[in-house]
């Protein structure tokens, strides 16, 4: 069976993710949506409630969602995948990702980077813009699934 890892903090996961999420499971026997736990990133939603929100959008037989501390390629290893996936968005997104891929190949050769663009109505979406939006009162409805918007309202009640 091919398992690929899915890596990324997904705070909050966004329909950009989603899109990732489920094409990774046309191409892969089995995909684990892991969380990054980066002490550098102050994060919105704990890693259990992401992890659940991932669970909820994404319910699907063959995902599993897990967290990781440490270094990705370590991880992938580890749970025995072949792949690790990573969406793009943008040329800014390739340069950052081809960097990294070339680093992680480095460290081994036993795991393999697959990249997939992003699709139209998702590529100008990121965590990060989701955050902000929401914290400024901005409606992000369509930028996230339904069950994230609902906590999105609960961090920020008299805005999101």
């Amino acid at each position: 069976m091919k398992l690929a890892v899915y890596p990324g903090s997904f705070d909050p996961l966004t329909n950009g993710h989603l899109d990732i999420i489920q094409r990774s499971l046309k191409l892969f026997d089995r995909v684990i949506v892991a969380v990054a736990h980066n002490s550098a990133k102050n994060a919105l939603f704990t890693m259990e409630e992401r992890k659940a929100l991932i669970l909820e959008c994404a319910n699907d037989p063959r995902l599993e969602v897990d967290a990781f501390t440490g270094l990705l390629v370590d991880y992938a290893r580890r749970r025995g995948a072949s792949a690790v996936v990573r969406g793009l968005r943008a040329v800014s997104d390739f340069e950052y990702e081809f960097q990294m891929a070339n680093m992680n190949r480095k460290l081994t050769h036993d795991v393999e980077h697959v990249f997939l663009m992003t699709n139209e109505e998702n590529f100008y979406i990121s965590s990060r813009l989701v955050r902000e939006v929401a914290s400024l009162g901005g409606d992000v409805k369509d930028l996230v699934p339904a069950p994230v918007l609902e906590r999105l309202r609960h961090a920020f009640p008299a805005r999101a």
